[in-house]
Order: C-alpha cells, then structure tokens, then sequence
C-alpha cells in the first residue's frame, strides 16, 4: 500500500497567496501527495474574546484568537485560486473547513469530495451534515482531543445519516500539542482505531522531527499529515511546530524508504540471495565411503554446503533412510539417486 502524504500547509501562509503558492511549490518539489489549507470565516469560528492558546501565546503577538485567525484568514475566492494553482502543478488540493458556510462552499463550489475535517470539529455535527449529504465524500477525520468514547458518537451519528464509514472514512491519530513531545505519540493506538472502528488509518503527525514516519508506514497507515512551513523562524502559531523545506524533504524519503522496506508481503527470492544460497545451503553428501547395496544411515550421510543441483535435497534426508544405495559413493561425494 502506497502511504499518502498531506503537506499541511493550514494557516502557514500567514495570509499571504505568493507565500501560499511558494508553500504548493515545496510540496510538489517532494512528491507529496496532497496539500492542505484551512478555510473559515473568523466571525463564524470564535467569538471576538476567545482566548489564545499556551503555544499560541508563545509564537504570537495578537490577544486573541479571533485577531490571529482574521490576520491569516484567506476568502473564498483565494482558495479556489489556491486549488487552481494547485491543478495546474500537478498536486491534489485538500482543505479543513471550520464552519458550515465553509464546508458548503468546498463541496457545492468546489466540488470537492474529499474532506479533511480537523480534530477540534469532529462534533460539529451541522457541518459534518452538510458535508455527507453526497453520500459519494470521502471524510479524513483528525482525533485529537477526543477519546474512543468521544469518537463513538461521531461515527454513529455520520451511520444514521446513512452513511458508509468503513468505506469513505479515514480516522487520524493525532496528538493536539504543538509541537507534540514523541514520548505522548503512543502510535499503536492506530491499531485500535482499525479495530475499533474498521476505518482505513492514518496519522496527523505534530512531533518537528521525522522519526515516525517509518513506524507509520510499518502500521500501514493510510495517509501522513505533516505541517510544513518556509521558515521556522517566521511568525505565526504553527510554524515552529512545523517541518522548513530541508527537513520536510527528509521526512518524505523516510516515508518512502519505509515503503521500500515494508514491501508487498510476497517473498521474492533475490539474485544476490539465489547466488548466496549454492554456497551458504547445503545437500546430501556421504559422510563414509558407501558401497553399493549398503545400507543409507545416519552413520554414513551427512547435510554439507553447497548445494548440488542432482544431490538429494535436505527435505528428502529421511526419507532415504533405510533404503540401499544404488552404487558406490566416495566420501564427501554428493548423493545422487
């Protein structure tokens, strides 16, 4: 399975369509599959005294979450030029709405039909209506924040509108901490959301480091979500918790080096192996001079590199056994029956 890689570009374009279109650029220099945008209307997300965050007080000067979202918040006519930009590199455009206008827009004006639904909305069941009325979507659902319990209720609520989770949802382990400490990743809960839910897996993955995009691989994951950004030092919430080119191209080539080495789960012998084997497997030889009509024996046989195409295979040791030879053997001559 070919692991997809979402280049999360979110809100890293600080407002600004050439940083945006710089950012697409990155993505596509790396093979990524996807990029990621982050669409809403800052009056239709927070109210005007939301707090900011611990990590978003860190990274920026604004004092409240609605001044940081309007300062970096692109309109609607901006991303569907984004997504153009986007056909005409070559790379699938992907975005997270935030509120039902948004999520209307992507999927009536943008006929989009895939869906990245971020972990801090996965019970805005309004929106999340909106968005499987066409029961054809395709819904990649981040869980940060929320518990098996918590989950739970968003997939039954997305069953009772009629529709297919085994088939058009993607659940992400994701980790809401930005950047997320490795030692609270605990990636094997990606196997109880398979187990649990029966979804296709993946991981939106908020560490700044590429280490677990091998292990990720190695769980077959579905989809990797990784934020990305031109420059760590550039101001803004995510940017620090993010991956700058040189090191968001080292963490695709893990990903696909983990590719390589998970495989296909079919064993195909390899010509340096096969050249290996004659030497390092062995065949029937005779560990005494055997004469004709002598009896074979444990006494008088004996497993011994290499192999020989005509000797008698290990795999038939016992079952010649007892039975007489057929002509005279010298020692450490193959057996050849």
């Amino acid at each position: 399975m070919k692991t997809k890689i979402i280049a999360e570009i979110g809100i890293n374009h600080n407002g600004d369509l050439d940083k945006a279109k710089k950012l697409i650029d990155l993505a596509k220099s790396t093979n990524s599959d996807y990029v990621k945008f982050q669409l809403y209307k800052t009056e239709n997300l927070v109210t005007k005294n939301s707090p900011l965050a611990n990590y978003q007080k860190l990274t920026s000067k604004s004092i409240s979450q609605y001044e940081l979202l309007k300062k970096n918040e692109l309109n609607f006519e901006q991303i569907k030029y984004l997504k153009q930009y986007c056909n005409k590199k070559k790379i699938k455009f992907l975005c997270s709405p935030f509120d039902n206008e948004s999520a209307s827009f992507l999927v009536n004006e943008l006929n989009q039909n895939l869906i990245k639904i971020p972990s801090g909305e996965i019970n805005n069941f309004p929106m999340l209506k909106i968005l499987v009325k066409k029961k054809s979507n395709k819904l990649i659902i981040s869980t940060g924040m929320s518990n098996l319990n918590e989950i739970n209720k968003t997939i039954n609520f997305l069953k009772k509108n009629k529709y297919d989770i085994v088939n058009n949802v993607i659940l992400l382990h994701c980790v809401s901490s930005y950047p997320t400490n490795i030692h609270d990743m605990n990636l094997r809960y990606i196997n109880t959301l398979r187990k649990t839910f029966l979804t296709k897996v993946g991981l939106s993955d908020h560490t700044n480091n590429s280490s677990l995009a091998r292990i990720a691989v190695a769980l077959d994951c579905e989809f990797i979500e990784k934020h990305i950004t031109l420059s760590n030092r550039m101001k803004g919430p995510d940017h620090k918790s993010s991956l700058n080119p040189k090191n968001f191209k080292i963490f695709v080539s893990e990903i696909k080096n983990g590719e390589i080495i998970m495989g296909d789960e079919k064993k195909t012998i390899k010509k340096d192996e096969l050249n290996n084997k004659k030497i390092a497997m062995k065949s029937l030889y005779a560990k005494t001079n055997i004469k004709i009509n002598e009896i074979f024996t444990d006494k008088n046989l004996i497993l011994k590199r290499p192999i020989n195409s005509k000797a008698v295979s290990p795999y038939d040791y016992f079952k010649i056994l007892g039975k007489k030879s057929k002509k005279n053997y010298l020692a450490d001559s193959p057996i050849i029956l």
